[in-house]
């Protein structure tokens, strides 16, 4: 072999050498690039599917949440419809009691509302005709005993129970459903204790 191609041999053996080298330095480093990639793959799923339990935990919180929510309006809604209820029915047990209940209620009420000057009361047509004898005169006796005067109107109210007292021009409606709507709060109070405590 003459020294050229000698000179040939060394410089492909050479080249061979630094080819391979080059390779493997290649390979190598796809091996790294490809398991840094494997990791960052990995991390990035493992944060998504934190994120995605984290989510899924949310959205279960906030469904029981606003399932509990809606139990609470329901059973709240309900609970109201039963005290609406049996205030309704008091006020028309109310309304309908036998004459002797009926107007002795009145006369309590006319005990706790007469006031201590001149005045008119007014009950509705059923009250009148079914006001007991001797009831206009108890009406004054309780009227004066308030340091007042109230005399009986013979033209009915629209109202299915109680009364209206007139002072000077000004009516005080003490009506049986007026009565109901001005302490419904308190009325619907008491009902709840005794219902639900």
């Amino acid at each position: 072999m003459t020294g050229l191609e000698k000179m040939q041999s060394q410089i492909l053996d050479e080249a061979r050498r630094s080819a391979d080298e080059i390779l493997e330095q290649a390979r190598s480093e796809a091996q790294e690039m490809k398991e840094e990639a494997g990791k960052a793959a990995q991390e990035k799923s493992s944060r998504i599917l934190e994120k995605s339990r984290t989510e899924v935990k949310n959205i279960e919180e906030r469904a029981l949440s606003s399932c509990a929510l809606q139990k609470r309006q329901v059973l709240l809604e309900a609970k109201q419809e039963i005290i609406a209820q049996i205030l309704e029915k008091a006020y028309h047990t109310l309304v309908e009691a036998d004459k002797d209940t009926y107007f002795g209620i009145i006369r309590k009420m006319l005990g706790k509302y007469a006031a201590g000057q001149a005045g008119e009361i007014c009950f509705s047509k059923k009250d009148l005709d079914r006001m007991p004898e001797g009831f206009e005169k108890e009406i004054q006796e309780i009227a004066e005993k308030n340091g007042g005067t109230l005399v009986l109107s013979k033209e009915p109210r629209k109202m299915s129970g109680g009364f209206v007292l007139i002072y000077g021009g000004i009516e005080e409606n003490c009506s049986f459903r007026a009565m109901f709507n001005s302490r419904k709060d308190e009325l619907s109070d008491e009902v709840h204790k005794i219902l639900f405590s």
